[in-house]
């Protein structure tokens, strides 16, 4: 593949990896109940649903998961996979297509789960009183992984060391699972 050909394929693939940032981040909202009149939040949607809302009619919400989301986040991430190999910066095979795409999505949540644990830890030394409406977001989102490493860990001194062993595991499983 020549290098006007990778350069292309690494334009098309960022362009599906932040659309799909995107729909993952509003999957993860809606689970965690996020105020739906928050800017970010609203950002998201308007971005997304033109392809969730349609598809929500057919798969609906169960709880507060976002089936329909869900979805969208598989097919696109084939069509990314699919594209990426047409332009030949992948060699697929078919019967690897779906497991590659649900890996792919896997350590796309997992980093995605780093750089919010690591943003709320560096939003903790700033302080609280920050005031973007992105700030409420990264601690709501984090929260459900923090929250279990909380009740295990003991308080040390007024330390919380949660982000710390949180981000530990998170590479853990990254590694472990092979993303």
């Amino acid at each position: 593949m020549g290098s006007s050909a990778r350069a292309f394929a690494f334009l098309v693939e960022t362009g599906f990896q932040l659309y799909l940032v995107a729909l993952m981040l509003r999957i993860l909202l809606e689970a965690v109940r996020a105020n739906y009149y928050n800017p970010v939040c609203q950002v998201l949607i308007k971005v997304t649903d033109p392809l969730v809302r349609p598809l929500k009619k057919l798969i609906p919400s169960v709880g507060p998961i976002n089936l329909a989301g869900i979805a969208w986040l598989l097919i696109i991430e084939l069509a990314l996979l699919v594209l990426l190999a047409a332009l030949g910066a992948w060699t697929l095979k078919p019967g690897l297509l779906l497991i590659l795409a649900v890996k792919r999505l896997l350590r796309m949540l997992l980093v995605l789960y780093m750089v919010l644990i690591i943003a709320g830890v560096v939003l903790s030394w700033i302080g609280h009183s920050f005031r973007h409406p992105i700030v409420p977001l990264i601690f709501q989102l984090s929260e459900p992984v923090l929250a279990p490493v909380r009740r295990l860990l003991p308080p040390l001194g007024g330390l919380d060391f949660s982000p710390l062993v949180a981000l530990v595991a998170i590479q853990f499983f990254i590694i472990l699972l092979g993303l």
